[in-house]
């Protein structure tokens, strides 16, 4: 009778953890250079308020300047480090905000897309 590899389960077992680690190892890659940002790696670029998603959703560096006639959810007291999007300590100048990927916003900032931490 011959061999196939239908007729071996061990087989397909080793094929699917071998692809399991190759996918796992691949994951981890893509998610690394995101941690080191966070974990206080190289510094992210600040975001500019010329930058067109930062333009479209009315980001400033400094929340007093924020057009309250064009934003009228502005709530005073309100900036980036008081957000949930933004991604380091409250005592951090500058940090990555979730919103803005592979950018560093002013602590002091604000947008429209504001999230009060809870």
């Amino acid at each position: 009778m011959s061999s196939s590899n239908s007729d071996r389960p061990g087989r397909s077992r080793r094929s699917f953890m071998a692809l399991a680690g190759v996918t796992s190892a691949a994951v981890l890659v893509g998610v690394r250079p995101t941690l080191s940002f966070a974990q206080g790696g190289a510094a992210a670029p600040h975001l500019a308020e010329s930058d067109p998603t930062a333009k479209a959703l009315g980001y400033v560096e400094d929340a007093g300047k924020v057009d309250k006639t064009k934003f009228p959810a502005f709530k005073p007291g309100a900036h980036c480090a008081t957000c949930n999007f933004f991604q380091g300590k409250p005592s951090d100048a500058y940090a990555p905000c979730q919103i803005f990927p592979g950018k560093a916003v002013n602590a002091k900032g604000w947008c429209a897309s504001h999230s009060p931490k809870a």
